[in-house]
């Protein structure tokens, strides 16, 4: 059981690091492994909620559309990240749509599960709502940038925060990551325009600060991180 792949990705998460090798067992029985194309979604808006999410590899990102047709990134969820965690909303349906950027594999816990063990281990609740008040926090940088940052800051902060979490290290100073968005997608996330982001990313190519060919744009290779400054 210790050398199974779910056992060893729930071994690997911070967020069970405390509980001890029978509750991390008996989680492998409650776990399955379900795989996504890009494309795919995990879950879509209006969904029962059944189930919480844990990230094995690939990207997803949450959208949702406001009543005038507006599309809504409110996050991107990466490896080792928790997806559908919020369980304990009155509202018994997704208010989101989770669809994957990149091929990508998640370990589903169904939420019945998920909240027996919360109230079992009540550490775990600490947990969940450490969680809660980061991504609460993100909203809210996000909002007072959007006020406060101009444009060209705000697609800067995404494209540090994507080395960060997603970052391949090529050589000394080069960092490789592929965040399969389109240049729509990316003013979603940074609250620009398309035309905004196409510009900014052409200048900073110019500048020579990053490269990406036209084939392959979703491919980025950040040439010294540290002229990502403003």
């Amino acid at each position: 059981m210790e050398n199974s792949p779910i056992y060893l990705f729930l071994r690997s998460l911070d967020f069970f690091k405390t509980l001890d090798d029978g509750i991390i067992n008996q989680m492998v029985y409650q776990s399955k492994v379900e795989s996504f194309k890009k494309g795919m979604n995990i879950f879509e808006s209006n969904d029962n909620i059944t189930s919480v999410y844990f990230i094995m590899n690939g990207s997803v990102k949450l959208r949702s559309i406001t009543s005038n047709d507006k599309v809504i990134i409110k996050e991107i969820v990466y490896e080792k990240e928790i997806l559908g965690e919020n369980i304990f909303s009155t509202s018994k349906m997704r208010r989101e749509t989770a669809e994957c950027i990149a091929d990508t594999q998640v370990l589903r816990i169904s939420s019945h599960y998920f909240t027996s063990l919360l109230e079992k281990r009540p550490h775990l609740c600490h947990e969940l709502t450490k969680i809660f008040v980061e991504k609460l926090s993100n909203l809210e940088t996000r909002m007072n940038n959007f006020i406060f940052r101009k444009a060209q800051s705000r697609i800067y902060d995404f494209l540090k925060k994507l080395a960060e979490v997603k970052g391949i290290k090529i050589g000394l100073d080069e960092i490789l990551i592929n965040h399969g968005l389109s240049h729509k997608e990316i003013a979603h996330v940074t609250d620009t325009s398309r035309q905004t982001v196409a510009r900014v990313l052409g200048e900073l190519k110019k500048d020579r600060i990053i490269h990406f060919s036209a084939r392959k744009p979703h491919k980025i290779l950040i040439r010294d991180l540290s002229s990502l400054s403003y």
